[in-house]
C-alpha cells in the first residue's frame, strides 16, 4: 500500500499539489499547468491516495485519477480548513497542504466519487431551478411594468397569463405593449424549458429502478427521487440514515457543554437543493395525513397526527423530511421496497413489546 498522500488544490488553469509521505513530512511540491497536470497523472504510481476538494470539477479529476488506478478522495472544503497552518496566509500551496494532511485524518469523511450518468442526471436538475429563478424574475418583471401604469394583476400565474391575453382592451401605449408582448414571449419560452426539463427528470426516474422504489413514500415524487439517485448512488457513502440526514442539515444544532444538551435551529448544511425537495414533500405527506381519520391512516400517517397536534407547523415539516431522508437512504442502502410496518422491527419496539409481554 502506497504511504505518499498527494493533495492536489484545483483550479482552472493552474494546479498546486503537495506530497506528503507517511511521517507527515512534505516530500514535494510543484505547481503545474492543466496540460502539465493532465500529463503528470498517468505518471503517479499505482495506489497513490490522490486528495482533493469537492469543488467544481472534482468528480472529473477524481475519474481521471481512478483511470490510472489512483485513489482519489474527495472532501468537504469546510473539513479542510482548520488544517491550514495560517487562516491570514491562505494561497493555493498551504490550501494544498492541508488538502494532504485532512486526507490522512482517520475519522475524515470522504465523498462518493459520482458518475457520468449521476453528473448529468443532477445536471438537469441544476439548469431546471435555473430556469425557475429566471421565470419567476421575468414574471415579475411583467407585473411590474404593469403596475407603473396602473394595472395590478394577482400573484398568480394564471392571472398574469390572462392579463397578457388582453392588451389591446387596458388602453396602453403601443410602444409598451409591444415591449411587454416581447417579454411575455420570454417568459413562455423558458416555462416551456421549465416543463421540458420536468419531462426529462420523469423519464429518468420512470426508467431507473431504484426511483420506482423510492416513489412508494407519500410525499416522494419523480423528481426528489431521482435528485437522491443521482446524489447519492448506492448511499454507502454514509454509515446510517442519521448521517445522512445529518449531512442534509434536517437536524438541529447543538451548543452542548458540561453534559447539558443545548439544541438550536436546524444547521441547514450540506445540499440545500435536496433539503429543499424533502421539506416540500413533507408538505404534501401532511396534507395527507391530516385528510385521513385514525383508524384508516398508516403508521406514519398516524405519526404525522400526532406530531401535528404538538408542534409548530415548520418543525412538523422538518420531523417528516429528516423521517422520509433516513427512508430513503435504508431503502437506497439495502435495495428494499417501502415497507410502512419497518418500524415495528426496530430493536427498540422489540424490547419495549418484549418488556411488556413479561410484566403481563
Amino acid at each position: 500500500m502506497r504511504t505518499i498522500t498527494i493533495g492536489v488544490d484545483l483550479a482552472k488553469q493552474v494546479f498546486s499539489v503537495c506530497s506528503v509521505d507517511a511521517a507527515g513530512r512534505i516530500a514535494d511540491r510543484r505547481d503545474l499547468r492543466r496540460e502539465a497536470f493532465m500529463r503528470w497523472l498517468p505518471s503517479v504510481a499505482a495506489g497513490t491516495t490522490v486528495a482533493m476538494e469537492a469543488c467544481s470539477g472534482a468528480h472529473h479529476w477524481a475519474r481521471r485519477c481512478q483511470d490510472y488506478g489512483l485513489e482519489p478522495r474527495l472532501m468537504a472544503a469546510q473539513f479542510v480548513a482548520p488544517f491550514r497552518k495560517s487562516r491570514t496566509a491562505k494561497n493555493d500551496r498551504n490550501d494544498a497542504e492541508a488538502i494532504a494532511t485532512a486526507a490522512r485524518q482517520g475519522n475524515m469523511r470522504f465523498i462518493a466519487v459520482k458518475t457520468v450518468d449521476q453528473q448529468v442526471r443532477l445536471s438537469w436538475h441544476r439548469v431546471r431551478e435555473g430556469y425557475k429563478v429566471e421565470a419567476l424574475a421575468t414574471g415579475n418583471r411583467l407585473r411590474g411594468l404593469l403596475a407603473e401604469f396602473g394595472v395590478v394583476v394577482a400573484q398568480s400565474d394564471s392571472a398574469l397569463r390572462r392579463t397578457l391575453a388582453d392588451l389591446d382592451a387596458l388602453s396602453l401605449p403601443s410602444a409598451l405593449v409591444e415591449l411587454l408582448r416581447d417579454v411575455d414571449a420570454q417568459w413562455q419560452q423558458l416555462r416551456a424549458r421549465i416543463a421540458a426539463a420536468d419531462r426529462r427528470i420523469q423519464a429518468h426516474a420512470q426508467a431507473d429502478e431504484a426511483c420506482k422504489r423510492l416513489r412508494e413514500i407519500i410525499g416522494v415524487g419523480p423528481i426528489t427521487a431521482d435528485a437522491v439517485v443521482a446524489t447519492l448512488g448506492s448511499a454507502h457513502s454514509f454509515a446510517n440514515g442519521r448521517q445522512f440526514a445529518a449531512w442534509l442539515g434536517l437536524v438541529p444544532m447543538q451548543h452542548s457543554s458540561g453534559g447539558r444538551t443545548r439544541l438550536g435551529h436546524i444547521s441547514c448544511r450540506g445540499d440545500g437543493y435536496l433539503r429543499t425537495l424533502l421539506i416540500q414533500g413533507a408538505r404534501s405527506s401532511l396534507q395527507r395525513a391530516k385528510a385521513v381519520t385514525w383508524d384508516k391512516g398508516t403508521p406514519e400517517q398516524r405519526w404525522i397526527q400526532d406530531l401535528e397536534r404538538r408542534l409548530p407547523f415548520g418543525k412538523v415539516l422538518v420531523a417528516i423530511a429528516n423521517k422520509h431522508a433516513r427512508q430513503l437512504w435504508a431503502m437506497l442502502a439495502r435495495g428494499e421496497h417501502y415497507d410502512a410496518e419497518a418500524w415495528l422491527k426496530h430493536p427498540m419496539v422489540q424490547r419495549t413489546a418484549s418488556r411488556q409481554s413479561v410484566s403481563e
